[in-house]
């Protein structure tokens, strides 16, 4: 477990993407990124070369997302876009699955994506992180097929949500439930150790970064990443 503010940094994929993020903001935020010595920046595939201007040199990777949010995009317009992003200078990507052909039940589709993706990240020599969205997956048994997909495939990472998976519920509001703890424990048992597992969605705050680290998560996907190293320096962490 993390106990210095640079051991909580190297858990941090410092998440700039939303839709309205400016080029003074992106310039902005992986300054700080940098000056934290955060493990990486995720960024959209547009803003990648910006990206690695700021960041070239630092220990801060450059992460792109692919098919992002929805991962509906043709398979070999993902690979394409994977691709893309690494001759950009990319170096890890978070690529966002075909959730309606999960809910389709279509196995052989999701394991056709899922293998291209790994062999163009790791072609390329980047990091491969797969988003499976759980809010959309109503089932233990879908998130574990992807799990058992993934790891076949040797993907690097399963990820729990984009952050932008917005459900409509009961109230008729639409809100996500990100990483929560039920999904982390699933993923981390189906899933061998040379998968590692990232949270994105909801976390907030030090105690739920370090209530994650504890459940197996390798990273976590923030855009509170400020408050929370500025709490733990609140904390006399050094």
């Amino acid at each position: 477990m993390p106990g210095t503010i640079r051991e909580i940094a190297r858990v941090i994929d410092h998440s700039l993407l939303h839709p309205t993020m400016t080029d003074a903001k992106l310039r902005q935020e992986c300054q700080f990124a940098r000056d934290n010595n955060l493990v990486a920046v995720s960024i959209k595939p547009y803003a990648v070369p910006l990206a690695c201007e700021i960041l070239a040199g630092s220990e801060t990777a450059v992460g792109a997302v692919v098919g992002f949010p929805h991962g509906n995009s043709r398979i070999d317009i993902k690979v394409a876009e994977a691709k893309a992003a690494i001759e950009d200078g990319a170096v890890e990507l978070d690529a966002v699955l075909n959730s309606g052909k999960v809910l389709s039940g279509d196995w052989d589709y999701v394991d056709k994506e899922i293998r291209a993706l790994t062999e163009a990240a790791h072609a390329g020599g980047a990091i491969l992180k797969l988003i499976f969205e759980n809010d959309f997956l109503p089932e233990d048994s879908q998130k574990i097929r992807l799990c058992e997909l993934c790891s076949a495939a040797g993907t690097d990472y399963v990820k729990t949500s984009t952050g932008y998976g917005f459900k409509k519920h009961s109230s008729g509001m639409h809100y996500y439930d990100g990483a929560t703890e039920h999904d982390l424990v699933l993923m981390r048992k189906h899933c061998p150790a040379g998968v590692k597992i990232k949270a994105a969605g909801g976390v907030r705050n030090l105690d739920a970064l370090l209530h994650v680290l504890e459940l197996g998560v390798s990273r976590v996907g923030l855009s509170a990443s400020a408050a929370i190293l500025d709490e733990a320096r609140a904390r006399g962490w050094k």
